[in-house]
Order: structure tokens, then C-alpha cells, then sequence
């Protein structure tokens, strides 16, 4: 095993990989515990269909994807809660329609212009080990963003998940922090698409706030233990990814599920002995 990540950091694009992923699996983590909360859990697939969308009119036009995606990702955030606040359109029923939607319009682009080309096969499908330099350094800049917005407004975002209704009593504007939570949820899920692809990202923002939740009850708990689950599933997911030559993404999902099943039988037997 020591041998193994010995041999792993011996290769730039893995340690390129490694500290990419690493940043966005902690924002993901740390955002999708507000998320599942607030029972917008499945708003990380709806986004990623519509970056699949956008990423589809970048590459056929020549464009730069992220510098596409952000901003149409975070248009899509904040029209999706538009969207529950003020219609009879619940909000997964607005997820699904949107995510749809992107999605087939992202495969009628593709199927029209460049083709299924190796890009476009990388962000539905992920393809982590192909990072640049560049990509790795704005993932990070654009990850270490997030990270400070989540810590500044801890307090506000806490207020906003559990109680709505006390938080805008007390002064706190919901309707901004909800936006942020969206916004901040948008950049992420650009951000890991690449090494994750639109099929899987989700599984970041799910994955470990649910399995904090087996054994920790307090929203600080589960903020830091999902953070730490997210970066040492990824971790070990990498690992083996390398060792078994599978797919990154795939792996790390399954590590993710593999954490929850232990989460869950510990959660189990904590609670057979406390009887």
C-alpha cells in the first residue's frame, strides 16, 4: 500500500489529480450537508446535466469550457430556486425538468457539431487523470473560494438550513444565502466534473454528508466529518483506481458507498449497546 502512493506522487498529472480532487470533494462535502438538509440533495445531478449542456456549446464552438459553464451553471441555480419559491413546481420535480432538458440538449449539440469527441466523453463520463496544470490551478483558486464563503457565512448557512422562518425573523436574508448556497453549489460541480463526470458528481455532495449523519448528530459534527470522509474516500479511491486500473470516478464512488455501509453498521451497533 505505502509502496503504491510511493509510486502514485511519483507521477506529476496523479499529484495534479490528487490536489484537484481533493479541494473539490471537501467544498462538495461541506456544501451537500446544507443540501441534504434542505432536501435539495439531487440538485448536484440537475447541474451537472446543465454543464453537460454548456460544455457541449463550448466545445463545439471553440470557447473555454469552465469559462462557459460557471456562469450558465449559476444562472441555473439561481433561476431553479426561482423557480420552487415561486410556482407550484416542487423542487425535485424543477431538478428533474431542467436537468432533462439540459441534458438532451447538450447531446442534440454534440450529435449536430464535433460528435461524441473525447472532451465531451470526459466531462459526462469523467476523466480526472487528464488535468492540466491550468485546470488544477484554477480548481484550486475557485475551490479555496468556496471554502472561505462557507466558513465566513458558517453562521448564516446554519441559520438558513435547520429554520428558514427564525433565520429571516432574526435579521438573516434567506433569500441571499440560499442564492450563495446555490451559486457556491454551481461553481463546485463545474469544478468536478472533470474528474467525475456528469454521471457521478452528485455522489459528492450525497455520499458523505449521509454517512456523517449515521454516527454524527450535530451540524458542525457532520460538516467536519463529511469534510474528512470526502478527501480520504477520494483519496482512497485514487488509490484504487491506480491499483486495480478502473475508472477514478467509479472507484471513488464505490469507496463512498463502502463508507456508508461501515457508517451504518456502526451506527447500528451504537445503538444495540446504548440499550
Amino acid at each position: 500500500m505505502v509502496n503504491m502512493v510511493g509510486e502514485m506522487l511519483s507521477y506529476p498529472f496523479l499529484v495534479r489529480a490528487l490536489i484537484g480532487g481533493m479541494m473539490v470533494s471537501l467544498c462538495a462535502a461541506l456544501l451537500g450537508v446544507s443540501l441534504v438538509l434542505k432536501r435539495y440533495s439531487m440538485i448536484g445531478d440537475g447541474l451537472s446535466h446543465v454543464s453537460f449542456g454548456a460544455l457541449s456549446v463550448a466545445v463545439a464552438t471553440g470557447w473555454s469550457p469552465l469559462a462557459v459553464s460557471v456562469p450558465v451553471v449559476a444562472l441555473a441555480a439561481f433561476f431553479l430556486l426561482r423557480i420552487t419559491e415561486n410556482s407550484k413546481v416542487k423542487g425535485d420535480a424543477a431538478i428533474a425538468m431542467i436537468s432533462a432538458c439540459a441534458l438532451a440538449f447538450g447531446i442534440v449539440v454534440t450529435s449536430l457539431t464535433t460528435g461524441m469527441s473525447t472532451d465531451v466523453s470526459s466531462y459526462m463520463f469523467g476523466s480526472i487523470l487528464a488535468m492540466s496544470r491550468g485546470d488544477v490551478i484554477l480548481s484550486c483558486a475557485l475551490s479555496a473560494l468556496v471554502l472561505c464563503l462557507f466558513v465566513f457565512c458558517y453562521n448564516k448557512i446554519f441559520a438558513v438550513t435547520f429554520d428558514e422562518s427564525f433565520a429571516k425573523a432574526s435579521g438573516v436574508s434567506v433569500k441571499f444565502y440560499n442564492i450563495l448556497i446555490a451559486v457556491l453549489t454551481a461553481v463546485t460541480i463545474v469544478l468536478g466534473m472533470r474528474m467525475m463526470g456528469a454521471m457521478l458528481i452528485s455522489s459528492l455532495i450525497i455520499f458523505p454528508s449521509l454517512t456523517a449523519m449515521r454516527v454524527w448528530k450535530s451540524f458542525r459534527g457532520v460538516a467536519i466529518c463529511s469534510g474528512v470522509l470526502s478527501v480520504l474516500c477520494f483519496f482512497l479511491g485514487m488509490v484504487l483506481s491506480y491499483g486495480l486500473s478502473i475508472p477514478a470516478g467509479a472507484s471513488i464512488v464505490l469507496v463512498n458507498m463502502a463508507a456508508f455501509l461501515l457508517f451504518s453498521a456502526v451506527s447500528r451497533g451504537l445503538v444495540f449497546v446504548n440499550r
